[in-house]
């Protein structure tokens, strides 16, 4: 494992992963059942869900085994508990790679959740015997994008005229 992902700062407790001002937690199924019904609960930032959001709704609506300890979380911000974005692993991994995917909600970009959220994942998805390696796929035309994954330690290994591969490996 990278240094960056040795010294990263997450606990598990259940199917939960928590980070200094973050919780990563496994979508419940009402939740999904309430995002693709257009009803907003309670618990929620203003703007959740974003687009990225409601796809992740309909993917899991289509693979309920997406939920599974490596799959697709609500990013929820500890110090208020409301749901501010998501976050998730695309199981299973293909020849031990894995793929991750995240979006937090524009009333709390800014604020390094995203690179926060990726980095802890990313070290819980390499704790796997089935994962070596874990990417991410970006497009070039979205900096901040590119940002949140340097940040959180993956590396860019190729790129062409409009994305780049980003990603890290285990050893």
């Amino acid at each position: 494992m990278s240094s960056s992902f040795a010294s990263s700062s997450f606990s598990t407790s259940g199917t939960d992963v928590t980070t200094e001002r973050l919780v990563l937690r496994p979508w419940p199924a009402d939740e999904i059942t309430a995002v693709l019904g257009d009803r907003r609960l309670a618990h929620w930032a203003e703007d959740f869900p974003a687009e990225e959001g409601r796809v992740i709704a309909g993917f899991l609506a289509d693979r309920p085994d997406a939920l599974g300890p490596y799959g697709q979380r609500q990013v929820i911000e500890r110090a208020t508990g409301l749901v501010v974005g998501a976050i998730g692993l695309f199981w299973p991994p293909s020849d031990g790679a894995l793929e991750i995917g995240y979006g937090i909600v524009a009333s709390r970009r800014g604020r390094g959740y995203a690179s926060e959220a990726t980095e802890a994942l990313t070290a819980y998805a390499l704790t796997s015997p089935d994962v070596h390696t874990v990417y991410a796929d970006v497009e070039l035309s979205n900096p901040a994008s590119v940002r949140v994954l340097e940040k959180a330690g993956l590396r860019r290994w190729s790129a062409d005229a409009t994305t780049a591969r980003f990603g890290t490996s285990a050893g």
